[in-house]
């Protein structure tokens, strides 16, 4: 069974990443968001398009390139770790892969996400593999810590092998309307990231309204944000379509003004299929082509694969699998 697909490989193009831009209050003075129209306009994204058979499967493979596997818990071992980054590998089983008439293609997930007394062990666990190795930084979650400390944390995290850092702001700033002092210390996060790339992560469940999401994000991205990121994963409120579409709408201004491409992740809450075919219409829909690969788009996640997995093994054999027969995903 064939699947028709563009290339799935997360293959880099030539390196043209966001560099930042001056501050410029007058833009975050010009930014209101209705919250009635951004949730009306949410609410279609699942029901005004409908994705089956063999293109839910293209999808979904797809969607597999995306995954930022994480594991961020604290029963985190070494060999936790060593088994997703097997699972990173390999996110399907070889006779799903051969049934779709894809095991030519080295389907893998865009990156493995741990803390970073774990990055050596990922490391070693992806070697050779091309798999971006990303770690959480800045006093992850809450970021309650002074800027030495969180700036240090960085710089041992890319010497310890990271190419991505996940950093979370200062809710703070944002929920006192200190643009100013975000934009200083996101480009402060950026310097001490180097060639690694960084993400910003917002924690927008945490951010009150969706103004200042949508303030916060147009300030991350003036910083030098190669990514902007919804959520920790650890917060009441994690990922949600309405707060998507703000952010996305975000990158589409920043890129119009700015030439310069910024990549998206949710992260927090997404598990299914179902969802993860939300996002992606959100994407195609709001962004374009040009973000529906593993550069420009992440789920942060660590149950969506086995869901997805089992979803192909289903249109494969017309069957519904155990969970337990798709191992650590």
């Amino acid at each position: 069974m064939a699947i028709k697909s563009a290339d799935l490989t997360n293959t880099k193009k030539e390196d043209n990443r966001n560099p930042g831009t001056d501050f410029d209050a007058d833009l975050l003075a010009g930014i209101s968001i209705n919250k009635s129209a951004v949730e009306r306009r949410a609410a279609t994204l699942g029901t005004r398009r409908s994705v089956k058979k063999d293109w839910q499967a293209a999808w979904l493979l797809r969607a597999i390139t995306c995954i930022d596997l994480t594991t961020l818990s604290g029963d985190d071992t070494p060999g936790n770790v060593i088994r997703l980054c097997a699972k990173a590998k390999q996110p399907l089983r070889q006779d799903l892969l051969e049934s779709l008439d894809m095991q030519d293609h080295q389907i893998k997930v865009g990156a493995v996400c741990v803390y970073h007394n774990l990055i050596r062990t990922a490391r070693q666990a992806l070697e050779g593999t091309g798999i971006p190795i990303a770690a959480v930084s800045t006093g992850f979650p809450a970021g309650q810590i002074t800027q030495a400390q969180k700036l240090s944390q960085i710089r041992a995290s890319v010497k310890a092998g990271a190419q991505e850092v996940d950093i979370v702001i200062s809710r703070s700033k944002v929920l006192t309307g200190d643009w100013k002092g975000l934009y200083h210390e996101v480009r402060a996060f950026r310097e001490a990231c180097g060639d690694a790339h960084m993400k910003t992560i917002l924690a927008t469940g945490e951010l009150s309204t969706l103004t200042k999401v949508a303030k916060a994000s147009q300030v991350c991205m003036m910083g030098g944000a190669d990514f902007i990121k919804t959520s920790t994963g650890k917060e009441p409120v994690n990922a949600t379509l309405p707060v998507g579409l703000v952010m996305t709408r975000a990158i589409r201004d920043f890129h119009e003004r700015t030439g310069y491409q910024v990549g998206f992740k949710p992260a927090g809450g997404i598990r299914t299929t179902k969802q993860a075919l939300e996002w992606l219409i959100l994407i195609k829909e709001e962004l374009g082509n040009m973000w529906l690969n593993g550069q420009w788009l992440r789920f942060g996640a660590s149950g969506l694969l086995g869901d997805i997995e089992r979803q192909l093994e289903h249109h494969v054999t017309g069957r519904y699998s155990a969970a337990h027969r798709h191992p650590m995903a």
